[in-house]
């Protein structure tokens, strides 16, 4: 997105160096401005989707970021690599393990009832003695 501002900010600077009546008219570089910058603009928002879930360990993060690699890698060379390390990381077993977790309910605790506030505060209430230190003659 930033290389297609840069470009386009480019182009109308050239295109009003122009004298005379050779450059093109203003509203074709409006047009310009709109046309390519909302072409542009969707194709990132799949990245910025993407990068949003991850962040936050989102369960459809994965497909988001797949999604959002393949629209990158229409943008050579810097979006091709991106693709490519963006793959490489989903597919390999670090990603999997962080993105594809299955959600596992809580183990039962041991009596089968939750212990409510007050057991909860008797229990922190019990002294426990230190341990004793190691003799280290």
């Amino acid at each position: 997105m930033l290389m297609i501002l840069f470009m386009l900010t480019f182009m109308t600077f050239m295109f009003s160096l122009t004298p005379g009546p050779g450059g093109p008219p203003a509203g074709v570089m409006v047009f310009m401005w709109i046309f390519m910058g909302g072409f542009y603009g969707l194709m990132t928002l799949p990245s910025l989707i993407a990068g949003y879930g991850l962040l936050k360990r989102k369960p459809w993060a994965r497909t988001a970021a797949i999604v959002g690699g393949v629209t990158a890698a229409m943008s050579f060379p810097i979006g091709t690599a991106v693709c490519a390390y963006t793959f490489w990381f989903l597919f390999s077993e670090p990603g999997k393990l962080m993105y594809d977790r299955p959600q596992y309910a809580l183990p039962p605790l041991p009596g089968g009832l939750p212990i409510t506030a007050r057991q909860q505060q008797q229990q922190d209430n019990q002294y426990l003695p230190p341990p004793t230190p190691p003799d280290w003659r």
